[in-house]
């Protein structure tokens, strides 16, 4: 297995754990951090991205390894320094890809999804991209590139340096006295999550808050103005497919929109928000203007429901790991045909929380997928013993059946503020 789906396995474990433990004494101490179908909603990104990454779908423009191999000045020798340079240069390469990513209108597709929860807790930490698909940002890396710092270093550190990221979104901690002045924190990070004006586009940094009070984009969470969580056209969905795609196909739409062919080139370089005034004026879309403005998205799911995602969630898993430790005899077709399987399994499960049509539609098209692979590629693969195969085939007409009686049963969806 290669470094990152190593690291997973010991990964995964460990936020599991923290995650109840966040539960357990937000509990003890009366505060609600936790919806379920939000939770289920977060760790299904957290998979769906980890997965996407696991198999490697995406394309690099310039790579780290070939500025190393073209700019390299002068080679660091003493591995400590090379270990600190990295890290350094990993966060603030951090910075400004982040800051970019809430800046440019395009690159906010690839960051959406992290902000989509109107919650603030250990699991909306697990909301990661699926869209990021394009590496472009090499170039904030060439400082490690003339110093030689060896690319095999950053595929050590890069997993480390996110997995470092989870801790700090939580509630549960206040300030921190002399750490506040240097390090992310949590109230440092609540308010990057926060939707209210003073806190918009503010403490972009992942590990040292110093970038963020060089920059100027610094500012100190405060008693008076607590943070509300969320983005200002909310998703209004559990998907985190759709999400994932949600700004990118609303850009699509306004480009197609626009009457102006400057409008339609510059709309995807802009701040993130614009739109063309012709535009926004025809086809205008629901903005929160302040935070009393938000209404928490909230389905009334029934208890049987909620626990069947669970379920299904813990299969997503239990899929993902299969893929993992299957990757090194399946073919390319196979593992990217198994990673569209996953997919197509969250987006049916999470939009039956939706209450939405489209979920017994999805859940369809995972039944024949899954049962067309077993039947045909399985034998081919030897993914899974002959046992299994009959149980894996019994789950999917089961999921098929009990998708249509929660379709049938469950009421429509409400929005709750």
């Amino acid at each position: 297995m290669g470094t990152y789906i190593t690291a997973l396995t010991i990964a995964i474990p460990i936020f599991i754990l923290l995650i109840g433990v966040e539960a357990i004494i937000a509990y003890r101490k009366g505060i609600k951090v936790n919806r379920a179908a939000d939770m289920i909603s977060s760790l299904s990104s957290g998979l769906t991205n980890t997965t996407r990454d696991g198999i490697q779908f995406g394309f690099i423009l310039i790579s780290y390894t070939w500025l190393v191999d073209n700019l390299t000045i002068i080679k660091v020798e003493p591995i400590w320094l090379a270990v600190i340079i990295a890290f350094v240069t990993q966060d603030f390469a951090g910075y400004w890809v982040h800051r970019m990513s809430h800046r440019i209108n395009f690159m906010w597709n690839r960051h959406i999804i992290h902000h989509s929860s109107e919650e603030y807790n250990l699991s909306c930490a697990l909301r990661q991209s699926i869209s990021d698909n394009i590496h472009f940002t090499a170039f904030l890396f060439l400082p490690a590139a003339l110093l030689g710092i060896p690319p095999k270093l950053f595929a050590v550190i890069g997993p480390i340096h996110l997995f470092l990221q989870f801790w700090y979104h939580t509630r549960l901690i206040d300030k921190m006295g002399i750490l506040e002045t240097f390090l992310v924190t949590p109230s440092h990070h609540r308010v990057h999550h926060a939707i209210n004006p003073e806190y918009l586009d503010k403490n972009y940094s992942q590990i040292f808050i110093i970038w963020d009070k060089l920059f100027g984009t610094f500012e100190p969470e405060t008693k008076s103005n607590p943070p509300v969580y969320g983005i200002l056209r909310p998703a209004k969905t559990w998907n985190p497919v759709f999400i994932n795609f949600k700004h990118i196909w609303q850009l699509t739409k306004d480009a197609l929109h626009a009457s102006s062919l400057w409008d339609k080139l510059r709309i995807w370089f802009m701040p993130t928000g614009w739109r063309p005034a012709d535009v926004a004026k025809q086809y205008p879309l629901l903005t929160l203007d302040s935070p009393a403005a938000l209404k928490k998205y909230t389905t009334q799911n029934s208890l049987p429901l909620l626990r069947w995602s669970f379920i299904q969630l813990l299969l997503t898993s239990a899929l993902m790991f299969l893929i993992f430790f299957n990757m090194s005899h399946l073919a390319q077709p196979i593992v990217l045909l198994l990673g569209g399987l996953l997919m197509l399994h969250v987006m049916a499960y999470t939009l039956l929380l939706d209450g939405n049509p489209k979920a017994l539609w999805m859940e369809g098209c995972k039944c024949i997928l899954g049962v067309g692979f077993i039947l045909s590629l399985n034998t081919e693969a030897g993914l899974l013993p002959p046992f299994a195969v009959e149980i894996v085939l019994l789950y999917l007409l089961l999921s098929l059946g009990i998708t249509v009686y929660f379709r049938k049963t469950e009421v429509p969806p409400i929005t709750i503020s």
